[in-house]
């Protein structure tokens, strides 16, 4: 545990953190720890009135985040998640409250995004992610069957026995983009419980933020431009909110010229071509992971739509790059509370 407080950290495609370097107040100290989650190092930092209460938050944070791993993932064959796409063919299977939150969100996102945002898309997903380690394009064959094995309406909950219901054999449901904004959310629950209330729980790209730190408005969060052109859009300063941002600038395919998002439309079950950086501030990490993931899929005029959708939620949109870059705002972000940025 390390009470080193760092002026900048990268996190994720497009977002950094400002730590406040102003005064504490006497009664709290500023704390962080890292350790390896869900893929990915999770950072927390909080603020304790000393060493022994913030080692006993961070190790509660952190074991729940675990918990949640193990019900989440799709690359633990033993997983919650994994083992219900093996019995829950046809017959309805009990689940975690966790998971079924999850699910849940899930599909109601699923039907305001006309299914740009699909849970079920693993078969495919799978096929991209192999493509990455071969350095080549899936077969549109092996597309097709995967894409055969998918689709959001084969997903079936229901909220009174706590079940899930799957329609075909060889589905396959992948949480990557709402389960580390969950997990952030729950994490920062716990530290709550625990009487941490001023944290900030970094999950890759998805941030959970709890009160302001002692002194200060808000916890400090650079946006990017993203991509490659880089450079500052916009300081937030938030507090009880969530923030995640997705784009393809850590994870892509390069074939001929041609860049591969990591992010698969599910109208076509290709990586995204078309250069676009997303950022959603929102109140749970939850939301903001996968709208960021739903509005990279439909792009800036119908992702906006699905964002009015949302009355808590700002979006930051930048397509192309270079010359071509364009930057849409939601009504809500210019609202957010910022500090301009230096000349």
């Amino acid at each position: 545990m390390s009470k080193t407080i760092s002026r900048r950290r990268a996190l994720g495609a497009a977002a950094w953190l400002a730590w406040p370097v102003s005064a504490l107040a006497a009664s709290q100290q500023l704390y962080e720890a890292a350790e390896p989650h869900m893929g990915s190092v999770i950072r927390i930092k909080l603020y304790a009135a000393g060493p022994q209460q913030g080692a006993a938050a961070f190790r509660a944070a952190f074991d729940r985040i675990t918990q949640l791993d193990e019900a989440l993932s799709d690359y633990k064959p033993a997983s919650e998640l994994n083992r219900i796409g093996r019995s829950a063919v046809g017959n309805p299977v009990g689940v975690s409250q966790d998971l079924f939150r999850v699910l849940a969100a899930s599909l109601k996102l699923s039907e305001e995004s006309a299914g740009a945002f699909d849970v079920t898309l693993g078969p495919v997903i799978r096929l991209w992610r192999q493509a990455r380690t071969d350095h080549r394009i899936p077969t549109p064959e092996a597309l097709r069957e995967a894409a055969g094995r998918c689709g959001y309406r084969k997903l079936h909950l229901d909220a009174a026995a706590g079940t899930v219901l799957l329609d075909q054999p060889g589905m396959q449901l992948d949480l990557g983009a709402i389960a580390k904004g969950y997990a952030a959310d729950a994490a920062l629950l716990v530290l709550a419980q625990s009487g941490i209330r001023s944290a900030l729980v970094a999950a890759s790209g998805d941030l959970a933020i709890g009160e302001a730190p002692p002194g200060q408005r808000g916890w400090k969060i650079g946006v990017s431009r993203g991509g490659s052109e880089g450079g500052l859009e916009r300081i937030l300063v938030l507090h009880n909110a969530a923030v995640s941002t997705s784009g393809d600038a850590e994870q892509h395919l390069q074939i001929e010229g041609k860049r591969y998002s990591h992010i698969v439309d599910p109208a076509t079950n290709m990586g995204l071509t078309t250069p676009i950086t997303v950022t959603i501030v929102a109140r749970r990490g939850m939301d903001a992971d996968s709208l960021a993931t739903a509005v990279s899929v439909l792009g800036a005029d119908r992702g906006m739509a699905v964002i009015r959708k949302h009355p808590d939620a700002a979006a930051l949109i930048i397509t192309g790059e270079g010359a071509a870059m364009g930057v849409v705002e939601s009504a809500g972000w210019n609202q957010l509370s910022h500090e301009d940025l230096l000349p």
